[in-house]
C-alpha cells in the first residue's frame, strides 16, 4: 500500500481512538469487511475466554453464515431471535451455566434483510432488543458478516467497541480505509457509544518473512492501537468448530488457546485502563 494511504488510515484510527466514548455495558463488535481473516474464530474464542474469566458473556451471531452458532455446538434457527417478540433470555442457547450463552443466527433471507434494517423503525427496534442484554451479561460479543453493509453498521451502532482482525498477508490492509470510514461515521452519530478497541493480527506465522514485515509495518503506523497479542496459525483452531467447541475446550494446551487467553487478558486490561 502506498505510504500516503497508510498515513490516511493512521490518522483516521487516532481520530477514532481519541473520539471514543465509554458506556457501562461492554459490547464488543468483531468486524472486518474481508472474509477469511479470523473474524468468527476470534469472536467465538474471545467470548469463551471472557466466560472462563468469570464474565457473563453473550455471543450474538449476526453473520448469515451462522458459523459462530455452529462453532459452539448450537443450531441455526428459522428466525433470528432479535426479530422475534419473545424475551431474548428465552431464545439464548446456554453453553456454560451462568457464564456463556449464544444468540443463534438465522440463514433465512427475509431475516437477513430485516436485520440489515433499511427501515429506521426496524433499526431502532433491533438496537432496543440488543440493549436488553446489557442487564444480564457483563460482556456481549457480536460476530458481524464480512461486509460494510447495513447489518454491520447496525452492529456497530449497538456496540461500545470494535475490534478488527486482520490477516498477516500482502493484502492485509486492503479495504481498511473504507472500514475505518464506516466506523468513523458511526462514532460521530449522536446516539453512538462506539470506541475503537484495536487491531488484531491473525494467522500469524513468525517463520514467514512476509508475516514479520506486515507486523512491523502495522505497528509502525498504528502503535498502541494494535494488540500485543497475535493469533498464530494453528490447525487446532480450524478443527475445533467441527467438534462444536471453542479451541480452548478442544485443545486447551495449544498455541491458539494460549493466544486467545492472552488476548482476553489484554482486552480486560484495556477496559480497566479506560475506567
Amino acid at each position: 500500500m502506498r505510504r500516503a494511504a497508510w498515513a490516511f488510515i493512521e490518522n483516521e484510527v487516532w481520530v477514532l481512538k481519541a473520539a471514543g466514548r465509554h458506556a457501562l455495558a461492554r459490547v464488543l463488535c468483531i468486524a472486518n469487511q474481508k472474509g477469511g481473516v479470523g473474524k468468527t474464530t476470534t469472536a467465538v474464542n474471545l467470548a469463551d475466554a471472557l466466560a472462563k474469566s468469570d464474565r457473563r458473556t453473550l455471543l450474538v451471531d449476526l453473520d448469515p453464515q451462522c458459523n459462530a452458532t455452529s462453532a459452539l455446538g448450537a443450531k441455526a434457527v428459522d428466525h433470528h431471535p432479535l426479530l422475534m417478540d419473545e424475551p431474548l433470555s428465552d431464545l439464548q442457547v446456554g453453553i456454560y451455566p451462568d457464564t456463556l450463552a449464544v444468540l443463534p443466527g438465522s440463514r433465512n433471507i427475509d431475516d437477513v434483510q430485516r436485520l440489515a434494517a433499511s427501515d429506521e423503525t426496524d433499526r431502532r427496534h433491533l438496537l432496543s432488543r440488543l440493549a436488553t442484554t446489557h442487564a444480564t451479561f457483563d460482556t456481549v460479543v457480536i460476530d458481524c458478516p464480512p461486509s460494510l453493509g447495513r447489518l454491520t453498521q447496525t452492529a456497530l451502532m449497538a456496540s461500545t467497541e470494535v475490534l478488527m482482525p486482520i490477516q498477516c498477508e500482502f493484502f492485509a490492509m486492503e479495504g481498511l480505509t473504507q472500514m475505518i470510514e464506516v466506523i468513523r461515521d458511526v462514532m460521530h452519530s449522536e446516539t453512538s457509544q462506539l470506541d475503537f478497541g484495536g487491531i488484531l493480527l491473525t494467522m500469524y506465522d513468525p517463520t514467514l518473512e512476509l508475516t514479520l514485515e506486515v507486523d512491523a509495518e502495522v505497528r509502525d503506523f498504528f502503535g498502541e492501537v494494535v494488540f500485543e497479542t497475535v493469533i498464530p496459525r494453528d490447525i487446532n483452531a480450524a478443527e475445533a468448530p467441527s467438534h462444536g467447541q471453542s479451541v480452548l475446550e478442544y485443545a486447551p494446551r495449544c498455541r491458539a488457546t494460549r493466544a486467545y487467553i492472552e488476548l482476553c487478558m489484554e482486552v480486560l486490561e484495556r477496559d480497566d485502563e479506560s475506567e
